[in-house]
């Protein structure tokens, strides 16, 4: 049987002498290692100088992974913010929405306030509003045009009182109950409302059509002296209202007057003031048929 060629290390010489050279270098390591330890110890400052050339060296690496840590933590949040700023504007939309609806909220209540004071600055210290009221409804599907007061006799409210807006003369108490009344608008085709053109002694009947315009009727017949945008006022004839409220102008000439539309449009009026009768004996013969068939 022929010799194996592997022979174990410990058969040469060579092998031997390395393996002890191994060890006795690295002894030597592990002492200088226990030494330079025992030095930074008790003796700190004896390395800074190779700590910061050490550290000179590193430098450039750091640096450059630094930077590269930077970049990316900058773009991840570029990419984040992106993906985020829709929500951000949906958000903000709503709230743009919200702020609107809000600041139209309070525009609306300062046009009320406006109206308000406007009733309540049309009277004098000697013709005070009876009670001021909203229009709660109307007679849309009849022929007639009446509407409907929040306001009764428990409000000091009374049949024939007229009743107007900021704008004008809308009509007059028809029928009372304790909380509510009816007003005969101008409209309706049983008004007859004596009236004078503004800034003369042009005077006429505006009588109700039924629908959003009046009939003027002059009395005085001839050549007819109306003219497009006349303003007609109350004349004070009659006993229920007083002088100089605005109640129509004049859209269109007839042979006899003219046709108007009124100032004060019961369908674009909220809140409403009740008078008192300017001249309650005068009232009582100026009554319309309906009146008096209601009176009876």
């Amino acid at each position: 049987m022929a010799p194996s060629n592997q022979r174990r290390s410990g058969f040469s010489k060579r092998a031997q002498y390395n393996l002890f050279t191994g060890y006795i270098v690295a002894g030597i390591g592990a002492l200088i290692g226990a030494v330079l330890l025992g030095i930074s110890f008790f003796q700190p400052h004896l390395f800074g100088g190779p700590r910061g050339v050490a550290q000179d060296a590193a430098s450039p690496a750091t640096e450059t992974v630094a930077a590269a840590r930077t970049g990316s933590k900058s773009l991840w949040d570029s990419v984040s913010g992106y993906y985020r700023a829709g929500s951000k504007n949906a958000e903000l939309k709503r709230e743009v929405e919200l702020a609107r609806i809000r600041l139209q909220e309070a525009e609306a209540l300062r046009q009320e306030n406006v109206r308000l004071k406007g009733l309540l600055d049309l009277h004098d210290e000697e013709r005070r509003p009876v009670a001021v009221a909203r229009l709660v409804g109307s007679s849309s599907s009849s022929t007639r045009r009446f509407a409907y007061l929040g306001a009764g006799t428990d409000d000091g409210v009374r049949v024939g009182m007229p009743v107007r807006s900021a704008r004008g003369v809308v009509g007059r108490i028809l029928e009372t109950g304790r909380a509510s009344s009816r007003v005969l608008l101008l409209t309706d085709s049983e008004s007859v409302l004596p009236v004078r053109r503004a800034g003369d002694e042009t005077v006429a009947f505006a009588e109700g059509r039924g629908d959003s315009l009046l009939r003027i009727k002059l009395i005085n017949l001839g050549i007819n002296p109306l003219k497009k945008n006349d303003l007609f006022v109350t004349s004070g004839a009659g006993g229920y209202y007083a002088p100089g409220a605005a109640v129509a102008i004049v859209t269109e000439l007839t042979d006899d007057g003219a046709l108007a539309r009124i100032v004060s449009d019961p369908a674009a009026t909220d809140y409403v003031s009740v008078e008192e009768i300017f001249e309650p004996e005068a009232a009582v013969g100026a009554r319309t048929p309906i009146e008096e068939e209601l009176g009876e």
